[in-house]
């Protein structure tokens, strides 16, 4: 039995949700009139502040996050921006010059003895190391900015595979962290009969819709929910069509996939959160920064809370089955928590989706509060447009 039959999950349109980003405050000015009042609440909750609180953080994030927008368009040249435990945005300068003026911006400069360039390109030498053998054993790897390094992350390194893995990572020195004890990973499914998406029998979560320049309708989705392009049904009706996904089981894998919604049907521009704050609307998509705060909405977790943690994060999957590892680059990982039939729902960030859920660690179990603690895997959904070169539906 191949693997995608064995992960299907998630829940239906009213998957993730988190924070976003929006412009600041004017006098007199309450939460709701900024943001949508659904997702100040959630975010609030999740924090255990008050929602003028939850708004002012909002408001501080975005405004930083303009601020490097606006330097970036003035040609100032930086090399990777983060938020800090504090919720300052941090810059990686690439000289005395762009430092001052990071600064002159009410921003962290720092000089990064790597910085993200050339952290990237260990990090893409790693990733061509693994897809021409999965290292099973190294459960991912990824960029971290805050503490300057590509970090690795294992769970068993006895392999051969694992062990010449390693082996080029320690090469780089100071620039690369090995973390161990790590757990397995899996992408996070459930088959069980009544959820919102069903085919053949199993079932995953809706996730965003969007359309491509013709108009046509789409589901975007995590690529191992429609690994064999199924007929996709909600509530026993059938409502689109798999028709692309770049998941396959031991191989090397990108977990995006889309679906043809059929003519008469349509997805929302809602994400639910499971009756903590109402519905929060779709805006727009984008990337929240390092850092950020960010909630989910899944099927089996509900709504659960966390941050952004890093992008361009590579993992490997293993298969409940004994099949091969799957290596799948590309993703977002964050600290929400989220477990098996959570997968290919919706991850947001104020009111800017963000991805759908991936995987996480396999033996995870959230408490049951919005701020469980715990780990997770999204693919972004930016990369997913861009590649199958749609437009997000927006509210």
């Amino acid at each position: 039995m191949r693997i995608s039959r064995n992960i299907l999950a998630a829940t239906a349109v009213g998957a993730l949700l988190a924070v976003t980003a929006a412009s600041g405050a004017q006098a007199g000015e309450q939460p709701a009139d900024r943001y949508d009042p659904a997702m100040v609440k959630a975010l609030a909750t999740s924090l255990g502040v008050s929602e003028q609180a939850a708004a002012t953080r909002l408001d501080r994030q975005a405004a930083q996050q303009d601020r490097l927008s606006a330097l970036d368009k003035k040609g100032v040249s930086t090399d990777g921006a983060f938020f800090d435990k504090a919720g300052s945005l941090v810059v990686n300068a690439t000289g005395a010059k762009a430092e001052q003026r990071i600064e002159d911006a009410g921003l962290t400069p720092r000089v990064a003895e790597h910085g993200k360039t050339a952290l990237d390109r260990i990090k893409a030498e790693l990733d061509t190391k693994a897809l021409d053998q999965a290292p099973a054993g190294v459960t991912a790897w990824s960029v971290d900015l805050a503490s300057d390094t590509v970090t690795v992350e294992v769970n068993n390194a006895k392999s051969a595979a694992a062990k010449s893995f390693l082996k080029a990572a320690r090469a780089h020195g100071d620039a690369v962290r090995v973390v161990e004890d790590q757990q397995k990973l899996s992408t996070q499914a459930v088959v069980s009969p009544g959820d919102e998406m069903a085919f053949n029998g199993y079932v995953c979560s809706v996730g965003y819709g969007a359309s491509d320049s013709s108009g046509k309708q789409y589901l975007v989705t995590a690529g191992h929910c429609i690994e064999d392009l199924p007929v996709l049904s909600y509530k026993g009706s059938r409502f689109a069509q798999g028709t692309d996904s770049r998941f396959a089981v031991g191989s090397r894998s990108v977990d995006m996939g889309i679906a043809a919604v059929d003519s008469g049907s349509s997805i929302a521009t809602q994400v639910g959160t499971y009756g903590s704050a109402g519905t929060v609307a779709v805006q727009g998509s984008t990337r929240a920064a390092a850092g950020a705060d960010l909630c989910k909405s899944g099927r089996t977790t509900f709504w659960t809370c966390g941050k952004v943690s890093s992008y361009n994060v590579t993992v490997t999957y293993s298969d409940a089955n004994g099949g091969p590892d799957t290596v799948v680059t590309g993703l977002g990982s964050s600290t929400v928590c989220t477990e098996g039939g959570d997968s290919g729902g919706a991850y947001i960030s104020g009111n800017q989706a963000q991805g759908m859920t991936s995987g996480g660690p396999s033996a995870q179990r959230c408490s049951g509060s919005v701020n469980s603690p715990g780990s997770s895997y999204f693919q972004p959904l930016d990369d997913a447009l861009s590649h199958y070169q749609l437009t997000l539906n927006t509210n």
